[in-house]
């Protein structure tokens, strides 16, 4: 790509901190064209819960990576990755400048930095899923603090598809599954990463308008319509945060205020999550969620390192 190629912009930070605002603003103002890096906004019908921006409020500009499965239809993070970078290399041929936004550390760098994810095995993936099921989570997690104490201590140890996917790996490299994981080093040096910067009593306010209104919006009705579809069956979709609290409570298992309290407790551990990820991230620049004059700071990170 050469050095006048359109650059790459990847607005991160925490959910419910602004950044879908910033990255209409800065698609607005660089002639640029938004690729969605929410893993789970790429399902249809997942609208309300994931807080997809409906197309009357895009302002016209052009979106990607939205509404392409079905709840029924997995999603590997190698997938995606190939999906994103298909989108941004056909949007710069353009000659229009890419702008990602939302969605985990994981997945947005696994689109942007150097990130080559090893091949599968069916058959071992079959046995590890079934000796999850037999054993539990914490059992193949401890097998995993064995193997790989560094992918261990990232991976929660509730997460059974990523510590099976941790091991399959091992085992299938012989190598330790945080040796996969990516570098910090760009694909494409032309690539800016901006991040929205608040401060947590804000947020947290934030998620718990964000949650009550979702509810408030229809996101019961959302997810029955998504059950008939299939979401239960879903391997990736049903993992979505929010959804199995509003499954409880349509079962009768959760009250509605105690489906919407999990819902907020968990959003707010990801946005914690997500928040110390980026920080790690000395490429981030950030910018204040509040700042009047974000937009311009912003554009000028674009400018100096990408004149």
């Amino acid at each position: 790509m050469s050095a006048s190629a359109p650059v790459i912009v990847a607005i991160v930070g925490a959910t419910a901190s602004g950044k879908t605002g910033l990255s209409l603003d800065l698609a607005e103002r660089l002639g640029g064209e938004v690729v969605n890096t929410d893993a789970m906004q790429v399902y249809r019908g997942m609208d309300i819960g994931t807080a997809k921006l409906p197309p009357e409020q895009r302002r016209g500009i052009a979106h990607h990576l939205l509404d392409r499965l079905d709840v029924t239809e997995p999603l590997t993070v190698a997938h995606f990755q190939g999906w994103a970078r298909g989108e941004i290399a056909e949007i710069r041929g353009r000659d229009h400048n890419p702008v990602l936004v939302g969605g985990s550390a994981l997945y947005v760098r696994a689109v942007i930095d150097r990130f080559e994810f090893p091949g599968t095995d069916e058959s071992l993936r079959r046995e590890l899923e079934a000796e999850l099921a037999a054993k539990g989570h914490r059992a193949l997690h401890e097998r995993l603090s064995d193997l790989d104490p560094d992918a261990a201590a990232k991976i929660l140890p509730e997460n059974g598809r990523r510590i099976v996917r941790a091991l399959e790996v091992i085992a299938l490299t012989g190598r330790p599954y945080s040796a996969t994981l990516p570098t910090l080093e760009h694909l494409d040096p032309r690539t800016v990463q901006i991040g929205v910067d608040i401060d947590r009593p804000t947020l947290a306010a934030r998620i718990d308008r964000r949650v009550r209104q979702m509810y408030a919006d229809g996101l019961l009705d959302e997810v029955e319509r998504l059950l008939d579809a299939g979401l239960a069956q879903g391997r990736t979709a049903s993992r979505a945060i929010g959804y199995a609290d509003a499954v409880a409570h349509l079962r009768g298992d959760l009250t509605r205020g105690e489906a919407i309290e999990r819902t907020i407790v968990a959003t707010r551990q990801f946005a914690r999550r997500q928040d110390q990820w980026f920080r790690k991230d000395p490429r981030v620049v950030w910018v204040r969620h509040d700042d009047p004059d974000r937009l311009d700071r912003a554009l000028e990170t674009v400018a100096a390192l990408h004149p």
